[in-house]
């Protein structure tokens, strides 16, 4: 773990090692059942702080909420999500991550809950969606709290659409550098 100075809006950015990954598992609801350790030292918390508390519990300010309705539109359609994601700590730090979040079902194809693995995403990844996030978060403060997520969602998938790519292949092309590393791809 790494702390820096570079942080924007306060607090200090907390950087995963290049070999570490957080876990965390949720109930349908998306409160936390089980979080490794490197969680609960990357973000501060004790594991009893963590299990039963909602996951959203680390979200940082600076996400748009449209980064998230379209996480639980795609788990909700049965699929895996992808996002770099800015998370807080519980001292006012952050700490960037690029995850991947896929729903668990048992034996019947009941929902049990959603898997979290964290991994360190590229710093050029961080640099391209920063200020789409911010363009996000505009959008959102223009619109009323019920169509704002709607509307930065919407926005974001126009932007992608544009380019010609889903959200999932510009955030795995965003970092694909980290993902064709040893040890980490396979």
């Amino acid at each position: 773990m790494k702390q820096t100075a570079t942080g924007h809006g306060g607090g200090r950015e907390v950087q995963l090692a290049p070999h570490e990954l957080i876990v965390t598992k949720t109930d349908p609801t998306g409160h936390i059942t089980y979080a490794n350790r490197v969680f609960m030292r990357i973000a501060g918390y004790a594991e009893h702080q963590l299990l039963g508390k909602p996951h959203n519990l680390i979200r940082h300010p600076d996400m748009p909420r449209g980064a998230y309705r379209l996480m639980w539109q795609t788990l909700q359609a049965g699929h895996e999500f992808f996002a770099l994601v800015k998370n807080a700590t519980i001292d006012g730090n952050y700490y960037w991550v690029l995850a991947n979040v896929t729903p668990d079902y048992d034996l019947r194809g009941k929902l049990q809950g959603y898997y979290s693995v964290r991994r360190p995403p590229s710093r050029s990844a961080i640099a391209a969606i920063e200020p789409i996030y911010a363009e996000m978060r505009k959008i959102e403060a223009a619109h009323g709290k019920a169509a704002a997520p709607d509307a930065s969602r919407d926005w974001l998938l126009a932007l992608l659409k544009e380019k010609g790519s889903s959200y999932q292949d510009f955030i795995l092309a965003l970092n694909a550098d980290v993902l064709k590393a040893k040890g980490v791809a396979g």
